[in-house]
């Protein structure tokens, strides 16, 4: 499998600082905002885009937490694998308040909705906006789309997106991966 690097260490946190920068331009103290990382892979992005926030734009009060959607989803029932929940980090309430959506990548728009369902578990909140790393334009199977997005990626049904947050050997990367059947 060939995989082709779109965003290197230094892309990334080049993306990252526009979107904490857009972020800081609407939200400003963020004191009726929420960042809600979407389970499990909006998490490390999530938690980013926060030591951002609060360590280069020295905004000190901004909420966040981590919402699980797998018992949510629409497949939850129709998948073959057994689904495994991740750790639900978030006591807050959104009643009333700005929720910013935090997921990697945006594909079918099926995450998204599980997410506003769930949400709903915690209040319904004054407004949801939604932030991803990577969009994947032509592939929706809902009207769903970001208000906040780092590069945006036309690609084909047999090539999946990668996220790799923190290896090793070369820090943050994304990169595009054909797939095998495909």
């Amino acid at each position: 499998m060939k995989k082709k690097v779109i965003l290197n260490h230094s892309q990334i946190y080049y993306t990252l600082d526009r979107l904490a920068c857009q972020l800081c331009e609407n939200h400003g103290d963020f004191k009726e905002s929420v960042l809600v990382g979407l389970q499990p892979r909006g998490k490390s992005l999530c938690e980013k885009l926060v030591d951002i926030l609060s360590n280069r734009y020295n905004i000190s009060s901004v909420k966040h937490g981590l919402l699980d959607i797998t018992f949510f989803r629409d497949d939850f029932r129709r998948n073959k694998d057994l689904l495994v929940p991740n750790k639900t980090d978030f006591k807050l309430l959104v009643e009333n308040k700005k929720v910013i959506f935090i997921d990697d990548v945006l594909y079918t728009g099926r995450t998204i909705r599980a997410a506003l369902t769930a949400i709903e578990s915690f209040g319904r909140p004054k407004t949801i906006e939604l932030l991803i790393l990577i969009d994947r334009r032509f592939s929706r199977e809902l009207p769903i789309q970001p208000d906040y997005k780092g590069i945006q990626v036309d690609l084909y049904e047999n090539q999946k997106v990668h996220v790799k947050w923190d290896d090793e050997k070369n820090g943050n990367f994304v990169y595009i991966e054909k797939l095998i059947n495909g």
